[in-house]
């Protein structure tokens, strides 16, 4: 059974597993992010019938730390950057338009094979030329992140988005860190308003 959290709440993906009645320990999860554009009013004869959608290309990336900092651009997993050097991590591909059901990006962590040095994987998402494209996520609904065990497909986790991110053109969506050894997943949900996973990393640097 998928918990739902509330934004700030952490806990552990052990526990979690366990209460999902998954065996055997965890390894490896999907990390699963999803928006949908909101509807736009649209002009002309049926403008006020029918609203428009405008595509957003939402990137969804995983920056990871070592003691809590970003040391090399190397350690940013997305879409130019798609598998860590480790294996650890992997990005599943771009999707530009955010439409469609499910997931709209995915990134599988391999918990394992991740170096004990790394302590940290914050996963945001950020809105691509949003300030040229005039988007932000006050414009997006049903945004969410989710935890999946990869090993039987089951949802053990989901963060649904809630506030008004109204200007905010990049998102922390969460984290998964480790903790008295062992992983724990963290809700940010907290807005920025960076250009581009390279003003959202620098935050780390």
């Amino acid at each position: 059974m998928s918990v739902n959290l509330q934004k700030g709440q952490k806990v552990s993906l052990s526990k979690v597993g366990l209460t999902a009645g998954i065996g055997g320990g965890l390894s490896s999860i999907v990390v699963g992010l999803g928006w949908d554009e909101a509807k736009q009013a649209g002009g002309g004869l049926f403008g006020g019938f029918f609203g428009r959608q405008q595509d957003f290309d939402c990137d969804a990336s995983a920056i990871l730390l070592r003691n809590g900092r970003l040391v090399n651009k190397s350690d940013v997993v997305y879409f130019n950057n798609l598998t860590h050097f480790t294996g650890a991590v992997k990005h599943m591909g771009d999707n530009l338009t955010g439409g469609g059901d499910g997931d709209d990006e995915q990134i599988v962590i391999d918990l394992n094979r991740l170096p004990p040095e790394y302590d940290r994987v914050v996963i945001v998402v950020n809105i691509y030329q949003a300030y040229t494209r005039n988007q932000h996520f006050g414009m997006i609904n049903n945004a969410f992140i989710r935890l999946v065990n990869m090993a039987n497909g089951q949802e053990m986790l989901r963060y649904n988005l809630t506030e008004n991110y109204g200007g905010m053109t990049a998102m922390i969506f969460g984290e998964i860190y480790r903790h008295a050894g062992e992983w724990k997943f963290n809700a940010v949900g907290s807005g920025t308003k960076d250009g581009s996973i390279g003003d959202l990393a620098q935050r780390y640097a």
